[in-house]
């Protein structure tokens, strides 16, 4: 029995080669994306939060090994936008200071920061869907729809 042999020539060959192109520049794409969530918690959040998510002593809560991180999935999102003014109490310690929003952030870079948040140091949360983080900000009127 003789087996014959697979090659790809003529359209197939070029097909074959547009396809790994297209594979190797979509991969970029998306390890860029991935990312993101750490580029802009080192941009918006690392300078209270620490590079770590240690927080800062008994002044700023950290986001590492953080129950609050995981008891308040709802509010997140709308912590990033808007901020937060007033008491919290993160792993049994009270915090009182005001944390700045982050206006400038689009749905889904919330939604690529908070998942790097919940994957890291310690979280292991539920990672957000984009569609998730929009709704949740609608709650606080904070939807870009973006």
């Amino acid at each position: 029995m003789k087996h014959k042999s697979l090659t790809l020539t003529g359209y197939g060959a070029i097909t074959a080669a547009a396809f790994g192109t297209l594979l190797l520049s979509l991969s970029g794409c998306f390890t860029e994306r991935r990312n993101e969530g750490a580029q802009l918690y080192a941009t918006h959040c690392s300078s209270c939060h620490g590079d770590q998510g240690q927080g800062l002593k008994r002044l700023i809560p950290p986001v590492a090994a953080a129950d609050y991180v995981a008891q308040h999935r709802a509010e997140l999102p709308c912590l990033i936008r808007k901020g937060l003014k007033g008491p919290l109490v993160v792993n049994g310690i009270d915090y009182n200071q005001v944390m700045p929003g982050h206006e400038d952030l689009t749905d889904s870079q919330i939604a690529n920061l908070l998942n790097f948040v919940q994957q890291s140091w310690g979280n292991k949360n539920q990672p957000y869907t984009i569609r998730e983080a929009s709704e949740l900000l609608g709650h606080c009127n904070g939807s870009d729809g973006q």
